[in-house]
């Protein structure tokens, strides 16, 4: 083990150490050596990150390092804010937890050839904090093939060269190095106090003393060779009984490995190796060494990709996650004879004809009041109902197979319920057909609304009957124009008629409020694994998918790098990563930038939590939005995951991790909207002077019964 560390290690100076400044002055006389001062522009770059870092980073004392070896003086930020500024890249493949996690894994490597490659991909990672690195060698023109080192290295021994490039990237990694290289004597020493061994030396005995003192401590082992990118792990650490190399060398003598040349080493080699996986090339090779080649050949590339695949098995070790022993091979020329086109994306197409449009039914038909009753909105458009009419009456009935998770107590399907009957009086109204309502206590599955067909007419009614057949989800941004006093004043009035109240939302910063409740609530919905797989399972991709139930992704009015991120956001592996991190922040931007850009926000409240004031709330809901669009506004529905969670216990039903936080924007959502005790929200309304939607949802003609007299 060798002790001069000035050699391959940079010597870190602080300008305010008495000391250490006098060692400076003595370098700053010396012409000799060069300095180089950058330190402003690593402190801009700090100060640009994402979160801005606080003040104990960001004001760390900087350091000036001396590598002797190239006579420079390199002023550098210091330790904590060095590597927060170098290793940001890393976010959040390695989120910042992790990065201090791996920074207490000391790593041992034995063989700085195709270990060099390692060490270069562990320390660019930041996947350890301490390095021991030992090889005997002194890098050869014939190894600059495969080592990452320069002529100017020639005749140095391989572990300073490795610990000079790794001092080079970061000086704050501990490196210690074995010179003498390792024999199966020094084996147990090597290992006090390392997490992982890495086994890439020639010496057979070496590699078998290795495991067996590394099974002994419980460490476990890794070892890339280059070939077809074969990766062998064996953890120790977990299976303390394990033959070393899976057990395909059998009990073999360490003696009789010691001293043998590359021909010599070749059977045992392809027992390890497995002869019959190496590649065409590596194996006509094999059998050339001594004849026409001197030893094995090794890629640089395939050395490469080695230290990759190491790096990556020692931060799943170093993290605790999931990595079994066993061997695998990435074997890159496979991969390229496999080369195929990728699948092409399908582009949207406009928008279809409406096929439940009302210009081929008759005003003044049952056909038109069932027509109108399914044109009513649901939430995620499931149209949880069945409609079925004759020439007597209508009866909406709720359908429990189409509810989801958010539809707690099927509450907000009978607010669709609601909806569907609001619109059924005003097409029985504008047909001459409107008689009596009754609105039932019915169990899911039985009629919850029934109207029998008369011969009455209300006037207000009839008004809105254009209006309703209008009516339309629009997702797209708004300019936030105030609303004036009359079209406040109908707006509340239209709720009221129905027997509910409207919280009318227009201050500025009340609605941004209400923005970040709802930016919240989206957030958790992606996070919570069942809410989320629901949500996806409503979107429809046409031309693949039929649009007549679900959430035609036009509908939501997304541009086109929008669209490419909800790609994304559709995968659960995605919102796993997000959810352990806490993270995805911006998954709700998009709610809160569109209710940014809205005049208001309408809230309606019914007096009550039954079957009944919901059904009211959805009738209440619908008068409002078709008041809103008859006035020039823009309506979109939005719904909180907590908005039909009554209960704590249905919150934790909801969504178990983020009951908590459910609840607390539960209460905030009542407070600003200025929700009376007693009451319970039936709807969310964004309401906006925007452009018209592109694309109108469709219905499915299923869900209706038509029965002819």
């Amino acid at each position: 083990m060798n002790e001069t560390h000035d050699e391959y290690t940079a010597l870190l100076l602080d300008e305010g150490q008495s000391g250490d400044a006098a060692v400076l002055d003595r370098l700053r006389r010396d012409p000799a050596v060069v300095f180089v001062d950058r330190l402003e522009h690593q402190r801009d770059a700090l100060r640009s990150l994402v979160p801005t870092p606080g003040a104990g980073v960001l004001d760390e004392s900087p350091v000036w390092a001396y590598y002797s070896w190239r006579r420079t003086v390199v002023r550098l930020l210091g330790r904590t804010s060095f590597r927060r500024l170098r290793l940001d890249r890393n976010r959040n493949k390695i989120t910042a937890h992790e990065q201090e996690r791996l920074e207490h894994v000391t790593v041992g490597i034995v063989g700085l050839s195709v270990g060099h490659a390692v060490a270069l991909a562990l320390t660019l990672e930041g996947a350890c904090g301490g390095l021991r690195l030992a090889d005997f060698d002194t890098l050869e023109l014939s190894n600059l093939n495969r080592v990452p080192g320069t002529v100017l290295d020639l005749g140095v021994n391989k572990a300073v060269v490795a610990a000079r490039r790794i001092a080079e990237i970061d000086p704050y990694v501990i490196v210690t190095l074995w010179e003498d290289g390792l024999d199966v004597e020094s084996v147990a020493e090597f290992l006090d106090g390392l997490d992982v061994v890495i086994d890439e030396c020639d010496s057979l005995d070496v590699k078998v003393s290795l495991r067996r003192e590394a099974r002994r401590r419980g460490l476990p082992v890794l070892m890339a060779t280059s070939d077809r990118g074969l990766l062998d792990v064996e953890r120790f650490d977990l299976e303390p009984d394990r033959p070393v190399f899976h057990g395909v060398i059998g009990d073999v003598d360490v003696e009789s490995l010691a001293g043998l040349g590359s021909r010599d080493k070749i059977p045992l080699v392809l027992r390890i190796l497995d002869a019959g996986q190496l590649s065409a090339t590596m194996a006509a090779s094999l059998v050339e060494v001594d004849e026409t080649i001197s030893t094995w050949p090794q890629l640089g590339g395939e050395v490469l990709l080695g230290g990759a695949e190491v790096a990556a098995a020692v931060r799943r070790i170093g993290l605790g996650q999931p990595l079994a022993s066993g061997r695998c091979r990435m074997d890159l020329d496979q991969h390229l004879d496999a080369l195929a086109d990728p699948p092409r994306p399908h582009d949207l197409p406009k928008e279809p004809a409406d096929r439940t449009a009302a210009a081929a039914v008759s005003r003044d038909s049952v056909d038109a009041v069932v027509h109108a009753a399914a044109r009513a909105p649901s939430g995620g458009n499931v149209q949880p109902w069945t409609i079925a009419a004759d020439d007597d009456g209508l009866t909406i009935s709720l359908a429990p197979e189409h509810s989801t998770a958010m539809d707690v107590g099927y509450r907000g399907s009978y607010v669709a319920v609601g909806a569907a009957l609001h619109n059924a009086r005003i097409a029985a109204s504008a047909a001459g057909l409107l008689g009596t309502v009754t609105v039932h206590d019915g169990d899911p599955g039985l009629p919850v609304a029934t109207m029998t067909f008369g011969s009455g007419n209300d006037r207000e009614l009839t008004d809105r009957y254009e209006h309703m057949l209008d009516r339309t989800t629009n997702r797209m941004p708004g300019v936030p124009r105030p609303l004036d006093d009359t079209q406040a004043r109908l707006l509340s009035e239209a709720a009221s008629r129905e027997g509910a109240r409207l919280c009318l939302v227009t201050d500025r910063d009340d609605i941004e409020t209400i923005g970040a409740i709802l930016a919240e609530s989206d957030r958790i919905r992606f996070l919570t694994p069942t809410l989320h797989r629901e949500m996806i399972g409503e979107l429809r991709w046409p031309p693949l998918d039929s649009v007549e139930t679900g959430i035609d992704v036009r509908t939501l009015e997304l541009d086109s790098a929008e669209l490419s991120t909800l790609a994304l956001l559709r995968r659960p592996d995605v919102m796993e990563r997000l959810g352990a991190q806490d993270g995805g922040q911006a998954l709700g931007k998009s709610t809160a930038d569109r209710v940014s850009s809205s005049s208001a926000v309408a809230v309606v409240a019914i007096p009550g939590s039954t079957p009944r004031d919901y059904v009211r709330g959805g009738e209440a809901t619908e008068s409002v939005w078709i008041h809103a669009q008859t006035l020039g506004l823009a309506v979109q529905p939005i719904s909180p995951i907590f908005l039909y969670g009554v209960e704590s216990a249905e919150l934790e039903q909801l969504s178990p991790r983020y009951a908590a936080p459910l609840e607390r924007l539960r209460e905030e959502l009542f407070d600003v909207v200025g929700a009376k005790a007693g009451e319970a929200l039936a709807m969310v309304l964004r309401l906006s002077h925007a452009p018209g939607p592109s694309v109108r949802s469709e219905r499915l003609a299923d869900r209706v019964r038509r029965r002819i007299s």
